[in-house]
């Protein structure tokens, strides 16, 4: 159809019809975030393995390592750690140089996304800068550890791209990949924990 608007709207497996300009929390359901992510590779997909390392394993990663860098955190801090890549889910994972070639418009859509996903599970839809800021670090430790221990860097290649973590930080973390439906399940378990939590 000609100056017809083109669809900017994606139909979720729960049967939401998520609007990507305008999305709203009442179209976001955990199951759709826990699925979506489970089925994102992270890396591009350039992990070692017989699975996709996903974002939804990542995401369980970042919440742990966030308990470690502060573990007075409240539950609906670490519900923010877990949930900090959801956007993906609709938007996909890119790897930082693809954000820097793809522009503002990345991040614009990202921040829609993220208040929306938070405003649905109580959180402010604008995070404190202090608690973004830590899992921002807690970030950084996984993609330290997902670089060496999946993602073929060296721990030099690492240190200089994503700073050498605390070893406090990372101690006893060995990463395991598994089928997508396991990490769905472990994924939504683990927002349900935090949830009962608030």
């Amino acid at each position: 159809m000609a100056g017809s608007t083109p669809r900017a709207w994606q139909r979720m497996l729960s049967g939401r019809r998520l609007d990507l300009l305008d999305p709203t929390p009442v179209d976001i359901e955990i199951e759709d975030i826990a699925h979506g992510l489970a089925f994102v590779a992270r890396w591009n997909g350039q992990t070692e393995g017989d699975f996709p390392y996903s974002v939804a394993e990542h995401s369980i990663l970042v919440e742990e390592i966030f308990r470690r860098v502060d573990p007075s955190a409240p539950a609906k801090w670490r519900l923010a750690a877990l949930l900090h890549d959801a956007p993906e889910y609709v938007i996909g994972d890119m790897i930082s140089p693809v954000k820097a070639a793809v522009g503002p418009g990345y991040g614009e859509l990202d921040a829609r996304l993220t208040a929306a996903i938070h405003l649905r599970f109580g959180l402010p839809a604008t995070l404190p800068k202090t608690v973004k800021a830590r899992i921002k670090r807690a970030d950084k430790v996984s993609a330290w550890l997902e670089a060496t221990q999946l993602a073929g860097f060296s721990v030099a290649e690492a240190d200089k791209f994503f700073g050498r973590p605390n070893p406090a930080l990372t101690e006893g973390l060995r990463l395991h990949l598994r089928p997508p439906a396991e990490v769905r399940a472990d994924y939504t378990a683990r927002h349900a924990d935090l949830m009962a939590q608030l």
